[in-house]
């Protein structure tokens, strides 16, 4: 076998997953192709990115822990900040950006690197400094610079757009790449995907090693801690996806549990639920070519017919469905796009609108299930106080609910059962590896002897 080409961009050692610069040199590649067959892109034209900047903490000389702007990421996997780059349409040759940085960064932050060394880390065709960049943009004569301008569909927020010092004086595009780019985030290469498959393996394991270890009398960050121990020890993993979501008996019912005001910190009684959620049974039956929409009024089905087997819901089960029942118990959308960000890009294009219903204005995807695409399935019931009464107050609804039963769950909490899938042409790959069923759980916990599943990783060239 020959050796490959790239050396990795990002390896921590021992077992972790060694990613190469051929992933992002392919990202690279399908955006100029994407690009010359996208009307208003002529010849001549050059994307440029700009990455994230170092922050401090408010008004202090603190650092903020650095995470690299996540377009940017895609293109180039550079992990340093306060960086552009460009790239040549036509020709694919890629240029990055890189600070001239002071001498004084010798001293409090290490060694000064060459551009030589950027150069053959990012594998990259040219490397220059910041500085330089709109006269190094003017050598390569462009006839229009393709910047980045497009709306969040999760957040509502605008990326930010490239900017320098000149660049006033260059034909500018911002309405073009930003679809382009998406749809080649939204679509994972195998190199992607294998990256997906390690993250998800790693925090499976982490998962598992929680349930080995969660007592009554601990504290809920406790077992924040200690997933966040076994991501970094054992997968090099400095970032989580998000905050930790580590609520167990009623704050399991918070969907976004663990933010500032609620920082999981419940002391973890005997009996209580447990909704720990970090990353990282429809999943069978989502494949290529079916609408996500449809998929989330699956499981709202399901959920209802379930909880009338229980005696919450009483009633015809297609009356329930149209004073959406289901959203009362499940307020939150099936599933999202999973990539770079948690909640991944893609999800709404221009032309797919958000459905306005209760439950269904949640949901992160609105468009039909594509092969390659990584998606969350992740069906949930809560028994959310204010939800509850709204529904009791609601005459179209409380007709539905027999109040005696219902009132035994209240408190309860609740619980998500989340899955991670890449989806396939005949079907899915799942990426998560957690006992969910009853026998799974009580056969993995009565096993003390049982080892946690192997990490493994493969070098992708």
């Amino acid at each position: 076998m020959s050796p490959c080409p790239f050396r990795p961009v990002c390896w921590l050692g021992n077992d972790t997953l060694r990613v190469t610069a051929a992933l992002f040199a392919e990202n690279r590649r399908r955006l100029c192709k994407g690009l010359k067959t996208t009307d208003g892109v002529g010849s001549k034209s050059v994307v440029v990115l700009q990455g994230g900047e170092q922050q401090q903490r408010y008004c202090t000389d603190t650092d903020v822990l650095f995470r690299q702007e996540s377009f940017f990421h895609w293109a180039f996997g550079v992990s340093e900040a306060d960086c552009y780059g460009a790239i040549d349409v036509d020709s694919g040759k890629s240029i990055l950006f890189v600070p001239k940085l002071p001498e004084s960064y010798a001293t409090w932050m290490g060694e000064i690197y060459p551009k030589e060394h950027f150069k053959e880390k990012y594998a990259v065709d040219e490397v220059q400094h910041t500085c330089d960049i709109a006269d190094v943009l003017s050598n390569l004569k462009p006839a229009l610079l393709l910047t980045l301008r497009g709306q969040n569909t999760d957040s509502g927020s605008i990326c930010r757009e490239a900017s320098f010092e000149g660049i006033s004086n260059f034909q500018v595009n911002n309405i073009l790449l930003h679809p382009v780019i998406v749809e080649c985030r939204l679509i994972k290469t195998d190199m992607e995907l294998e990256v997906l498959r390690y993250t998800n393996r790693i925090s499976s394991e982490a998962h598992k090693m929680i349930m080995k270890h969660v007592k009554p009398g601990q504290q809920e960050y406790e077992m924040e801690s200690l997933f966040q121990h076994y991501c970094y020890t054992k997968g090099g993993m400095r970032h989580t996806s998000y905050t930790c979501i580590c609520g167990t008996g009623n704050n399991s019912s918070v969907l976004h549990y663990g933010h500032a005001g609620a920082p999981n910190d419940k002391t973890i009684l005997d009996g209580d639920m447990w909704q720990y959620q970090l990353i990282a049974d429809l999943s069978s039956v989502s494949a290529e070519g079916v609408k996500w929409p449809d998929m989330h009024r699956l499981a709202d089905r399901v959920h209802v017919e379930e909880l009338v087997k229980i005696g919450i819901l009483k009633g015809s089960l297609e009356d329930m469905m149209k004073v959406h029942m289901g959203s009362v118990f499940m307020p939150h959308g099936l599933g999202h796009l999973l990539g770079i960000d948690v909640h991944d890009v893609g999800g709404y294009p221009e032309g797919v609108e958000r459905i306005n219903e209760p439950g269904l204005r949640s949901l992160r995807m609105g468009r039909l299930v594509q092969e390659r695409m990584v998606l969350t399935v992740e069906p949930g019931i809560y028994f959310i106080n204010h939800l509850l009464d709204q529904a009791l107050a609601n005459p179209a609804q409380s007709c539905f609910i027999n109040n005696q039963v219902l009132a035994r769950f209240r408190g309860f909490g609740g619980v998500r059962v989340e899955e991670n899938m890449a989806v396939t042409a005949d079907g899915i790959e799942l990426l998560t590896s957690v006992p969910r069923t009853v026998e799974e759980i009580e056969a993995f916990m009565s096993d003390s002897a049982k080892p946690l599943g192997a990490v493994t990783s493969r070098e992708k060239c």
